[in-house]
């Protein structure tokens, strides 16, 4: 008797359980609600839910990274509009459509588009500063201003792109630094354009985009300066094949031929490969203001010269536009294929977790009659007494 009560009981405890997972499968659609239903399906679950966590991170950095290339994208975009009206401007200038008055209107708008593009330069997003590298916390662009006038602009911000990681194993950079994207990079020997004789000496310079050298005489001697006067170096007798000038300003050098100076005056020299278009643009608006005092045939010569400037960073600017857009199409392929594996693992997790509906149906009904078998067992054996053992 007690081993026909223990096994009765047995039946009953094991299928009650049975049908309390099946109910709890069929009221919550899972087949996995504690680890112990499977460990082993439970602990793969795990595993690509941790994976698409780890995704989900990825795929964030992912939007901020393209959303931040879009604006600077948006912006290259707004610099070169503004570069393509003013070099309309210059070339009717330079080919004499306006007068003086004219002249000095389209100097204006040249200084307002200067304003611009500094603005553009130091354009926030989310806080942080576009084209500064590295370093978005601070303005990459400063400027130094001439009775209200912009007179330099210097970039202050890190050389270095910010890489930040944007899948396993890939890094990628959605803040540029803009000495990259608004400087050129390819040094060509330094081109004199004026009436003193002065020419490119042998040593490699240092300067960048354009430069006024002065030569003054000392004297006898000549003497020259590429800071406007603020210091002065005085040619030897009989020249030198290769003088070293420094700018005070900026510790920059420029290497001079001064063994062919025959006179005084102002020389524009451009450093093809270095330029930037902000000092582009301050060269070109003092060129049209006459703010040093040139010839009618220096001037217009200078205006022929420095349009090949313009024209070098109008291209570098276009370069750094398709840079940008393939960088944003590179991260949204990559954003696309983390989204993908994000999905195949939540679908893979699902048909693991998934209950089958179907299945959980016919074991319902299966344990149910057992365990109303094992009750009726249990009910018959309650029911007995010593009676019925008796003849």
């Amino acid at each position: 008797m007690n081993s026909i009560y223990n096994n009765t009981l047995f039946a009953l405890s094991r299928h009650t359980e049975a049908l309390f997972i099946l109910q709890e499968q069929a009221t919550t659609g899972s087949r996995i609600n504690r680890p112990s239903d499977d460990p082993s399906a439970a602990a793969g679950v795990l595993n690509l839910q941790s994976e698409n966590k780890v995704f989900e991170n990825y795929l964030k950095t992912l939007a901020e990274a393209v959303s931040t290339l879009n604006v600077s994208s948006s912006v290259l975009q707004q610099m070169t509009s503004a570069l393509n009206q003013a070099k309309t401007s210059i070339t009717q200038v330079t080919s004499g459509t306006y007068d003086d008055e004219s002249r000095q209107r389209t100097a204006e708008a040249i200084d307002n588009t200067l304003e611009q593009l500094v603005q553009l330069a130091n354009t926030k997003n989310n806080g942080q500063y576009l084209f500064g590298g590295s370093d978005t916390d601070s303005a990459p662009f400063v400027v130094e201003r001439s009775d209200g006038k912009i007179a330099s602009v210097t970039y202050q911000g890190s050389t270095e792109n910010l890489n930040i990681n944007v899948a396993p194993g890939v890094m990628s950079s959605a803040f540029y630094a803009g000495s990259d994207l608004f400087y050129s990079n390819d040094r060509n020997t330094p081109v004199f354009s004026g009436q003193t004789g002065a020419a490119a000496g042998t040593g490699t310079s240092s300067v960048t985009g354009n430069v006024w050298l002065t030569v003054a005489l000392d004297g006898a001697d000549y003497k020259i300066s590429i800071d406007d006067g603020a210091t002065w170096t005085v040619v030897p007798s009989g020249g030198s094949a290769n003088q070293q000038v420094t700018d005070s300003r900026t510790g920059k050098v420029l290497y001079v031929d001064t063994t062919g100076i025959t006179g005084t005056g102002t020389d524009l020299v451009q450093v093809s490969g270095t330029n930037d278009m902000f000092n582009t643009l301050i060269t070109l608006r003092d060129i049209l203001n006459n703010s040093r005092d040139l010839s009618d045939t220096q001037l217009q010569q200078l205006r022929s010269a420095v349009i090949s400037s313009f024209d070098e960073i109008q291209n570098l600017l276009v370069q750094k536009q398709v840079s940008v857009g393939s960088r944003i199409g590179f991260l949204s392929n990559l954003q696309t294929g983390l989204d993908d594996v994000k999905t195949n693992n939540q679908i893979q997790a699902d048909e693991l977790q998934q209950a089958d509906i179907a299945q959980i149906s016919i074991d319902l009904a299966r344990h149910q009659a057992l365990y109303e078998m094992s009750l009726a067992v249990a009910s018959k054996l309650m029911s007995l007494s010593l009676m019925d053992f008796i003849n």
